[in-house]
């Protein structure tokens, strides 16, 4: 069963003005007014000016006299709208093949086959939160069973994420406020009229005199909501995506031909990607259904490529979980990233180096869920700051590890504490406690002094670390370190960690 994600942006235009002109102070409140005719009014406020008691619908006016120091912008719903796009098109490449703009300030995004590349609904939607939030952007995430659900609890909620269970879409819908339903203004405002307030009381109304009075429209968007009709999200495309695509007279199903016409549909695409000298590193496979539904595909590559075995290979081995229901109608093949390949002349000789390519394996396992990188070093004194995670298929980097002093095979994710009785200022412990077990020190080397990066962190100005490698009665060797120098405090609070394991 898919899950819809729904990404509201509440304060995309203010939001958007400050990422325009980043001199602006974080402290600084924006107001963005909109104009009709001779009247003047807020469409948009952010964090700032909302504690000041500044409303969207207020008067510019009242706006103005309320806070002296407010900064007002004229709305410019164009930027706006193409700014949107951008971020829309943004998170096509990021987290699902099916994604589209949703409103004036959201997105919509089907997660089906693509929320265990993320390690699943939690993770996946506080990465899409905490993604948004590096980039200056206010955001709320909710994810549901239905395109409605999601929509409404996104905009409903107060915090930045929301999880519908799967099959209690009815419970969570039933008290929230029927503006959320996407109706128009004048049917809300006509319903609030005859004493409608939460979507629960319009749900268990009797839908013949409402669709009577109103139409079809409210029984629609309510069938939606609750998943008794479908509504499928119309995917974002541009001119600079590359597809191609394939419609059906007769619908297919069987999975050979399903793979016949996957590999046709690759050999198209790399023949568009090959005229532009494009390489694919993120492909995806839209299908369309006969009942209206779509399933999507997505694969990637470590570099980028034109190799058409290769690609179909990859799309192939997935090929299984397409469910062709009453059959398909349409295939689709999207390259929504591609980046530049030039075609390399293999200049023979009589004895070829071998060369391994693990770029295949890495393909694999990325389009199984599993997070494929490598470690590399930077310029740090500080442990956990000398190393970073880059691309598996990057090229070699010439920067190179410090070797002065011993570093553990085994770097914890952070020092962990531990109790040692140690004679200070520069005697190794006599002996530690660590994870609950009680170990003595037989030997030990030390210490390795690291000062604080004052450049990074103000408060690591005088910060030391006294680092020892220490051996255990039973062989295990630690690394680990005294915060301060043992004798001013300024240095550290003289806590003992442990942070690394030798082999």
């Amino acid at each position: 069963m898919s899950r819809v994600v729904s990404i509201y942006l509440p304060d995309l235009p203010t939001d958007r003005i400050r990422r325009d002109d980043p001199s602006i102070p974080a402290e600084q409140a924006i107001a963005v007014i909109a104009k009709s005719g001779p009247k003047r009014w807020v469409s948009s406020v952010d964090a700032a000016a909302r504690k000041s008691g500044l409303r969207v619908g207020m008067p510019a006016a009242k706006a103005q006299a309320l806070f002296r120091g407010l900064m007002m912008v004229d709305a410019e719903p164009h930027l706006d709208a193409a700014a949107l796009e951008r971020i829309t098109l943004w998170a096509l490449t990021q987290y699902s093949p099916i994604v589209a703009v949703d409103g004036l300030n959201g997105i919509v995004l089907d997660t089906e086959g693509a929320d265990h590349l993320q390690g699943g609904e939690l993770p996946m939607i506080t990465k899409i939160a905490n993604q948004f939030l590096a980039k200056k952007l206010t955001a709320r995430v909710a994810i549901a069973d239905t395109w409605g659900a999601a929509h409404a609890c996104a905009r409903a909620i107060s915090r930045e994420t929301v999880i519908v269970p799967k099959a209690k879409t009815a419970a969570a819908m039933e008290r929230l406020p029927i503006t959320l339903l996407r109706l128009p203004e004048k049917v809300v405002g006509d319903l609030r009229t005859l004493g409608f307030q939460a979507i629960g009381e319009l749900a268990n109304t009797p839908r013949a005199p409402l669709t009577l009075r109103f139409g079809p429209e409210i029984g629609r968007r309510l069938d939606q909501m609750f998943g008794r009709i479908g509504e499928p999200i119309d995917p974002i495309r541009t001119p600079e995506l590359i597809e191609v695509s394939r419609a059906f007279a007769e619908p297919i199903g069987a999975a050979e031909t399903i793979n016949k016409y996957v590999g046709r549909l690759v050999v198209q695409l790399i023949e568009e990607l090959q005229k532009r000298g494009l390489g694919v590193r993120r492909a995806d496979l839209i299908v369309e259904k006969v009942d209206g539904t779509r399933q999507a595909i997505r694969a990637g590559t470590a570099k980028p490529a034109r190799d058409v075995a290769w690609l179909t290979k990859l799309f192939r081995d997935r090929t299984e979980k397409i469910e062709p229901g009453f059959g398909i109608e349409k295939l689709t093949l999207v390259a929504v990233m591609a980046e530049p390949l030039s075609d390399v002349q293999k200049v023979s000789s009589l004895i070829e180096d071998e060369i391994t390519d693990v770029t295949p394996l890495i393909d694999v396992y990325g389009n199984r869920g599993q997070r494929v990188y490598r470690m590399a070093p930077v310029a740090s004194d500080v442990p956990e700051r000398s190393v970073q995670r880059i691309a598996a298929a990057s090229d070699p980097l010439t920067v190179a590890w410090v070797g002065h002093w011993r570093r553990p095979v085994r770097l914890l994710p952070r020092p962990e504490p531990i109790t040692a009785i140690a004679l200070m200022p520069d005697h190794p412990p006599a002996s530690i406690t660590w994870r609950g077990k009680r170990r003595k020190v037989k030997c030990a080397d030390g210490p390795e002094r690291i000062f604080g990066e004052w450049w990074q962190r103000d408060a690591e100005m005088e910060a030391v670390r006294d680092y020892f490698v220490i051996e255990d009665e039973s062989g295990e060797r630690l690394w680990i370190f005294r915060a301060g120098d043992g004798v001013d405090p300024e240095t550290g609070d003289h806590r003992w960690f442990c942070h690394g394991i030798f082999a």
